[in-house]
């Protein structure tokens, strides 16, 4: 069996070779393909990143009147986590917790710093952020809010309905760019499908006589068969190292702007986590396009 296999892969490292420049251009052909589906895995990780980010800065605010007692602010938080299903977290901020986190975010500014050291007290009020599973749902809890709080003890809550649209609209434009990459994709695997099944039929017919002599002593399918499909498998899986190959610096040329567009997205641990999956899906896809341009080929001017 080993020494089958052994046969099968020289001949057709030796039809690899002496179509070296055909071999050459198909697999720049396949290797735009891998390069456009590997752009798709990328752009869909940060487009999902930026999903993410952008959800989980969405909530219902509730804004408390200064002198409302923390126990009762307290008291409406457990009666939301229990009547709410689709509550998934509630943060309370006290005032004082509420005070420090202004006075970091303004620490540059001379003037409100020494504005607030003028007022003495402090001037703002606790809250309640709440977020959901789906922003969906945020509406729903902003119109239960409504309901229940009473307008006394209530300075404001806060939740803009144009944050929905926004992320509707980044989720339609990452899926149109994704549909859009899909398509290209298709279409140069498609090209490279004819580019390989032309180069495999010249190794075919540049071999027509070697084959004529093994079907004339009777040699099994396999062997007239399998140095053509393992041409194929050669092309896809040299592409597909070569495409991983030159991933890797593009990722890390790439990285820091992904991170400037969606803080806390590490484009580099990311790829390095899903690495396996993503050169063994860029061998399968390359390897797909070969087999398959190799089979077209042999049944079509075979006729085996």
């Amino acid at each position: 069996m080993f020494t089958n296999l052994y046969r099968l892969l020289r001949y057709s490292f030796q039809s690899f070779w002496r179509q070296r420049l055909l071999s050459m251009a198909t697999m720049m052909v396949i290797l735009l393909v891998l390069m456009v589906f590997q752009g798709i895995f990328v752009f869909g990780a940060v487009g999902e990143a930026a999903l993410t980010s952008i959800k989980e800065k969405i909530d219902v605010s509730v804004f408390f009147n200064v002198d409302v007692p923390e126990d009762r602010i307290l008291d409406l938080r457990r009666q939301i986590e229990g009547e709410l299903e689709e509550v998934r977290e509630i943060t309370y901020i006290s005032k004082d917790e509420a005070l420090n986190q202004f006075k970091e975010r303004h620490k540059s500014d001379e003037a409100i710093q020494q504005a607030l050291e003028e007022l003495g007290d402090n001037p703002l009020s606790a809250s309640l952020n709440i977020k959901t599973d789906e922003t969906e749902q945020l509406p729903v809890v902003a119109a239960y809010l409504k309901n229940i709080v009473p307008e006394e003890v209530v300075d404001e809550i806060s939740y803009n309905e144009d944050n929905k649209a926004v992320i509707d609209r980044l989720t339609a434009i990452i899926g149109v760019s994704e549909f859009a990459g899909l398509i290209l994709a298709l279409f140069l695997a498609i090209v490279a499908i004819l580019v390989a099944f032309n180069t495999i039929l010249l190794g075919i017919y540049s071999n027509r006589d070697e084959v004529a002599i093994m079907r004339l002593v009777g040699a099994p399918n396999v062997f007239i068969r399998g140095p053509f499909v393992g041409l194929g498998v050669i092309y896809g899986f040299l592409t597909a190292t070569l495409v991983t190959l030159l991933t890797i610096p593009l990722v890390y040329l790439i990285s820091p702007y992904a991170t400037l567009f969606v803080p806390g997205f590490d484009l580099v641990a990311w790829f390095w986590g899903g690495f396996i999956w993503l050169y063994l899906g860029q061998i399968g896809i390359g390897i797909s396009i070969g087999v398959i341009s190799s089979m077209i080929a042999i049944n079509r001017y075979l006729s085996i």
